[in-house]
Order: structure tokens, then C-alpha cells, then sequence
């Protein structure tokens, strides 16, 4: 099994754990010194991670957020930065919404940090659920947010998706690119038919790739440069695969699934689901191979403070910031109504752990979580400590500890 960390960075002072701090400094998003704060606690914290053995850092993509939670603009940019201060640790965007991106720019972007990176890069991608700045940004191609109903907004989302990951990959794998898009309205090159008037004919003729130029010396196909590092491009990962619609769409792609599933029965059902997908593509994966599972994770010497120090600060701006998004759903048991919806007030620390959704307590119990996950998957290949709620939250010094008490006591008993 290998480890990683998904941050949703957050400005510290943010939420309702500082909600004076918040307040005065509204929106904090926009000031700089807590941005740079933000910044520091990021750093120390992939440096500490990468030098105490964790596989992977993982972030998401988000916009607008002048409250200060999930603070990643730009994934790739802040993924760059890290890159530059770790040595051995996979980086990965969880995910480069696709819909809010033009295909080419972000096909070239990929290729820059995996090269900077030296092939450390692992992609996410996603579809972006978030209607405030997803609405704005793919615009574009008239996609809004995601909402994993079937309704005729969602499936224009799971087509953009689909659409952009697939320019994407002729981006990167064919040596010139020439591709009408009728799902996107895009034309590589634009206009379709040719580009007349380059001027520098003779020099594309001799040094350019073949198939640029038509005899005529029109532009008939562009040239996506650089290539990935890795060959034929990064692994392919996606976020939250909740719905059996993306759980099939990731097997078809080769695509690696995050769970985000917290009870062991139900991510075993949908990690066989993606098995016997896969299978169909001709990808013969043991249970749980090529799929991981995110939870919260907070390590003391007893259970008692293990919830007090990490369940105070988690679950009530979870519960006011993402239960409106609908990720209450994950601390539903099995005696609550079917059709009502969670309360915020139901998510407390005591039913994260109830639910498996976190796992509080010694390095034992957190080692149990784990095993009953296993119990169900044997060759479950990842596991993922979801960081809400710490970073940005609590000390940064409680926030190492914690991973250190992972990465030593618990860790080393799975790899």
C-alpha cells in the first residue's frame, strides 16, 4: 500500500475555528499576509511529508473562495512551487477541473510540470461541482457545475470533461494535432481548412515537425510542445468517485479512482465495480488494485484526545462549508431515514469516526480503520489522509506530528 496526503490548503485564521480573525480581515482571501502564511504552512508541510516517507501530495483546484477554505487557484502553479523544494514525493492536482481549462494551454501545463518535476507528476482530473466560479470559468464551452444527476447540465459537464481529456491525450501523444471538435465548437488549427500567411515557411519545412505546413504553406496541423516527461503522459487520477456513472467512465479511461466512500463495505462494492469495469478494457486488476480511499486521520496517545484535539477543529466548518455541497451523505448510517437529509448538527467528531470517515485515536486504532479496509480489498493500492480541517486550522507543529505519527507507527506495518 502507498500513502498520500490531499490538501485543501486553507488561509490560517480562516473558518469558524478564528471566526474573530476572519471577520476583521473579510475577505481574507484577499489579504496578502495571510496568503503568505497560507504559503508557508504548505511548504513546511510537503517538505516534512516527503522527507518522512509519504508517497504522494495531493490538491485540489478551486476559485473565488474569499472565505479562505480550499485555497488552491491553480494546482499546477502551487504544485510547481513544490516541486522545487521536494526531492522524491509525487505531486498530483486533485484534480485540474478540465471543463474551466482550454485543452491545448492545459495539455502544455501538465507537460511543463512533469518535466520540471521529472516525471513526479501523477493528474488529476475532475469535473468541478462548485457553481460559483465553475459557471464562470466554462462558460466557454457552456458547462457549468457538475451535479451528478443526469440532468442536461450534468451531462454537458461529462461531455466537456470527456472532450478536453481527450484533446488532451492527442496533445501529448500525437506528434502534430490536427482535430474539429463538434462537442467543444474547437478547431486545431483554426481555421480548420488552414492558417495562410506563416511566415516562416522555410524554417517549419526544415525544422518543424512533419505535417505542419501543407504544400501550399498553409498551416494544416500544430505541433503540442513539450511532450510529458512520462511516455505516453502522467497516470490519470480523479477525485471523489462517488457516482457508478464515473466509477465505469475512470475504468474505460484507465483512470484511477479516489473514494471517497468512507464505509469498507461500500467502497469495497464500488472498488469491485470498477474491477470488473476495467476488465471489460482489457485491465485484469486485483480488488482494490489501482484505486484509493481518503479519510480523516488525527493520532494521539488515547481516543479521547485524539477527538479533542483534531474533532474540534474538523467537523463544524465541514459541516457549515461542505455539507451544503452535500457531503453530509458520507456520515449517513444505516438507521437514518433514507430520503432526509443529514444535519449539520449530526456531524460531529464521534460520527466521523462512527462512519469511518475519520479515524481518531492511537496509532492501533488507526491501524484497524486500515485492516477493515483491507479485510474487503486486499490489494487496496492507496490510502489518503484527508488534511481538512488541520492545516490552516491548528498549529503547524500539531499538523507534523501528526503526520510523523503516520508515517512511523502506522505506515510501515502496511507498504
Amino acid at each position: 500500500m502507498k500513502f498520500s496526503i490531499f490538501l485543501n490548503p486553507q488561509i490560517p485564521g480562516s473558518g469558524y475555528a478564528a471566526e474573530e480573525n476572519a471577520r476583521a480581515k473579510r475577505p481574507i482571501g484577499r489579504d496578502t499576509e495571510s496568503y503568505q502564511r497560507l504559503l508557508h504552512e504548505v511548504r513546511e508541510i510537503a517538505v516534512h511529508a516527503d522527507q518522512i516517507g509519504f508517497d504522494a501530495l495531493m490538491m485540489t483546484e478551486h476559485h473565488f473562495h474569499s472565505e479562505g477554505m480550499e485555497f488552491s487557484v491553480n494546482p499546477l502553479m502551487f504544485l510547481t512551487d513544490l516541486a522545487a523544494r521536494t526531492e522524491r514525493i509525487l505531486l498530483a492536482p486533485l484534480g485540474l477541473v478540465l471543463p474551466a481549462w482550454d485543452p491545448i494551454r492545459a495539455a502544455e501545463d501538465v507537460a511543463l510540470l512533469d518535466q520540471f518535476s521529472k516525471g513526479r507528476l501523477r493528474l488529476g482530473v475532475a469535473r468541478g461541482y462548485q457553481n460559483r466560479w465553475m459557471n464562470v470559468l466554462g462558460q466557454r464551452w457552456q458547462a457549468a457545475a457538475a451535479r451528478s444527476d443526469g440532468s442536461a447540465s450534468d451531462t454537458r459537464n461529462f461531455d466537456v470533461f470527456g472532450e478536453v481529456l481527450k484533446i488532451m491525450k492527442l496533445a501529448w501523444t500525437e506528434e502534430t494535432l490536427r482535430y474539429k471538435s463538434d462537442v467543444l465548437d474547437y478547431q486545431v488549427p483554426y481555421p480548420y481548412d488552414g492558417i495562410e500567411g506563416w511566415p516562416a515557411q522555410e524554417w517549419t519545412r526544415t525544422f518543424g515537425a512533419p505535417g505542419e505546413l501543407d504544400e501550399d504553406g498553409k498551416v494544416q496541423a500544430v505541433s503540442v510542445c513539450p511532450r510529458p516527461y512520462q511516455n505516453p503522459h502522467p497516470e490519470l487520477w480523479q477525485p471523489f468517485t462517488i457516482s457508478d456513472r464515473s466509477v465505469i467512465r475512470a475504468a474505460q479511461e484507465d483512470i484511477l479512482p479516489w473514494m471517497f466512500t468512507p464505509n469498507p463495505d461500500d467502497h469495497a462494492a464500488k472498488a469491485k465495480l470498477y474491477q470488473e469495469e476495467s476488465a471489460k478494457q482489457g485491465r485484469h486488476y486485483r480488488l482494490g488494485e489501482h484505486t484509493g480511499i481518503l479519510k480523516i486521520v488525527g493520532i494521539a496517545d488515547t481516543t479521547e484526545e485524539a477527538i479533542n484535539t483534531f474533532g474540534r477543529s474538523i467537523p463544524k466548518d465541514f459541516a457549515a462549508f461542505f455539507g451544503p455541497f452535500g457531503y453530509l451523505e458520507v456520515l449517513r448510517k444505516k438507521e437514518d431515514e433514507k430520503h432526509k437529509p443529514i444535519s449539520p448538527e449530526k456531524g460531529d467528531a464521534k460520527r466521523m469516526n462512527d462512519v469511518e470517515m475519520a479515524l481518531f485515536g492511537t496509532p492501533d486504532d488507526v491501524k484497524r480503520g486500515i485492516q477493515r479496509m483491507l479485510d474487503r480489498m486486499p490489494d487496496l493500492e492507496w490510502f489518503g489522509l484527508y488534511m481538512q480541517g488541520q492545516q490552516g486550522v491548528l498549529p503547524l507543529d500539531t499538523v507534523k506530528r501528526n503526520l510523523e505519527l503516520f508515517a512511523t507507527k502506522v505506515a510501515p506495518e502496511f507498504r
